[in-house]
């Protein structure tokens, strides 16, 4: 088939004014994107404005009144995206679409419904950085994948690519930084081929505008366990709420 214009690619955003210009430029310049879906999440410092402001015909601007989250923006996202391919893109420049020719090979031959871009496979380049960060990250894709029989890699990477149906049985239900163990688990449900490719990483550090923290990790930890057979079986998210009051993640 035809690759060109295939892919949707759906970016929330943040505050994230330093950067959205040049990451969308990038997505852009891309001969696979046809579609680039911006969900300002109710940003105060000046990105809405920059992202009323592209002219391409191939972008698309929802925005938040209030601000939801990266699983509420993804959710208002995939709800607009129109491809036949869709992938999600974080609106600082820690990854690079010219990784997205890799990502879309697995789901383009045929061999993939899904495809997850892992930052610790492969030859690519990557900025050194925390590794409490990068031990937190191997401990959640290590627990996920004890209680989904996948064997990824990277489960908390931005990059995953979907086939458009494979999204339309999904329902996403997490607002913060939880989607990532919700998607991971819904896909492991539905039995679907997964493939992991490796790319290139340019981590920030929280000078630079890095949001996630530890009280995301403890809640991404409980995700891992909730959205799992074993905790939709005993009903663990009844106590969500008790529990992000603990962490004061409300």
């Amino acid at each position: 088939m035809d690759a060109g214009g295939c892919l949707s690619v759906v970016m929330p955003c943040y505050n994230e004014a330093a950067t959205v210009a040049d990451i969308a430029a990038a997505v852009l310049a891309s001969p696979l994107v046809g579609q680039l879906v911006i969900v300002d999440d109710c940003s105060t410092d000046g990105t809405a404005a920059i992202v009323d402001g592209f002219s391409d015909p191939r972008v698309s601007v929802v925005h938040h009144t209030v601000n939801r989250g990266k699983g509420a923006a993804l959710r208002t996202g995939f709800a607009v995206a129109t491809g036949p391919f869709v992938i999600v893109q974080d609106a600082d420049r820690e990854y690079d679409p010219a990784d997205y020719p890799a990502m879309l090979e697995p789901l383009l031959d045929g061999r993939a419904d899904v495809v997850y871009g892992s930052r610790f496979m492969g030859g690519a380049p990557h900025r050194v950085l925390y590794y409490w960060h990068s031990l937190g990250n191997r401990l959640l894709t290590t627990a996920s994948n004890m209680l989904t029989n996948l064997n990824l890699t990277d489960m908390e990477t931005c990059y995953k690519a979907f086939r458009r149906e494979v999204l339309d049985r999904i329902t996403i239900e997490e607002d913060r930084f939880g989607f990532e163990p919700e998607i991971t688990a819904k896909v492991a449900r539905l039995g679907v081929p997964v493939y992991e490719v490796g790319i290139s990483y340019s981590g920030r550090t929280y000078a630079e505008g890095k949001k996630i923290g530890w009280r995301d990790g403890v809640w991404a930890l409980f995700c891992v366990i909730g959205y799992s057979p074993i905790g939709e079986r005993c009903r663990v998210r009844r106590v969500g709420p008790a529990v992000k009051r603990l962490i004061g993640r409300v």
